[in-house]
């Protein structure tokens, strides 16, 4: 039998036994509470795990971490999802200050260089939205799916079991003000696109098996099949938060001169307010910005887009960027 722990540190491996018994959790499922005679959350532990490169290339909606962000898809790769059991756990700690663990599977039991510690500790996890999204599933059919994202915080590299509700109130009270129009996500739903729907979402799947690199490249090209000039790709490490520089070109003569400076953000997690305020900063005088994502923007994001005052930005959600690609005909790699 495993010892119990009395504390966790960033990056160490663990056991599953480990974990249930320490923590006082289920020993199986990817959602694990401990709760009071009440049925109140006391902690909950989310297990996930880092696809094979088969399986991401099948499954671009698998559960990944994008930066400091955890994007956490509902069990089941076939029919529609419901943020009900488990799931719905998580949920709850936007109103109740509960601690949630997150760990992820660094490889199979059969790998040899694995022993039962396979479960790396990621740190406390703070619930950012959840949000209803329309997905092609394994068999190809139309699907609803739950998607959480939740903030990974590893500064800490070692965690006491005691010290955990303290911890996760630090967490909690640096929320920004504007939290709830940022857990607000605004994606389209099926009515919007009529029958083109399934065929848009099925590019978007495409553009979210691309690498991060690959997909500003993709923006490039797709640029200069639009019509603009002078369209380059920046430096890797000096961007200063802009990755492709273009101008109109001389079909759009009155503004051909005027510099437009985009992000390409192949993500499946929220673009929000920070990002489009960062990408405002980040601009050359007069220039125009654009954020180009495969992904949804929530309302702050939106909102913090056409603010009074402010150098207005363009938002091109994963939707108007499969209808481009399909008005264009671009091919996919």
């Amino acid at each position: 039998m495993s010892a119990t722990l009395d504390s966790f540190e960033i990056g160490k491996l663990y056991s599953n036994e480990e974990i249930y018994r320490s923590l006082s959790v289920g020993n199986a499922g990817g959602v694990r509470a401990k709760t009071d005679q009440s049925g109140k959350v006391e902690r909950l532990v989310v297990m996930t795990s880092v696809p094979s490169a088969r399986q991401a290339r099948e499954n671009p909606y698998h559960d990944r971490i994008e930066g400091d962000i955890l994007i956490y898809t509902g069990a089941g790769r076939e029919g529609n999802q419901s943020v009900s059991g488990p799931n719905a756990r998580i949920v709850e700690q936007a109103t109740t200050s509960f601690p949630i663990y997150g760990f992820i599977l660094m490889g199979s039991r059969r790998d040899p260089k694995l022993t039962k510690k396979r479960w790396a500790f990621l740190g406390l996890l703070e619930y950012l939205r959840c949000y209803r999204e329309r997905q092609i599933d394994a068999k190809g059919e139309w699907r609803n799916a739950w998607v959480f994202e939740l903030r990974v915080h590893s500064a800490k590299k070692s965690l006491k079991k005691a010290d955990e509700n303290r911890a996760m109130a630090d967490v909690l009270a640096n929320r920004r003000s504007d939290v709830d129009q940022e857990r607000e996500v605004v994606n389209p739903e099926p009515s919007s696109r009529g029958k083109d729907f399934v065929l848009l979402e099925s590019v978007r799947r495409r553009l979210l098996t691309y690498e991060p690199r690959q997909f500003e490249h993709f923006v490039n090209d797709l640029l200069l099949q639009s019509g603009f000039q002078q369209v380059e790709v920046t430096k890797y490490s000096q961007d200063g938060g802009i990755d492709v520089n273009a101008r109109p070109g001389q079909r759009s003569w009155p503004i051909s001169h005027l510099l437009v400076q985009l992000q390409a953000k192949r993500w499946l997690h929220t673009v929000g307010r920070k990002e489009v305020a960062e990408l405002r900063g980040s601009l050359q005088p007069h220039a125009a910005g654009c954020i180009v994502t495969t992904s949804h923007y929530s309302r702050a994001a939106l909102t913090e887009a056409i603010a009074p005052g402010k150098v207005p930005i363009s938002l091109i959600d994963g939707y108007e960027l499969a209808s481009l690609v399909s008005s264009l005909k671009v091919k996919l790699t």
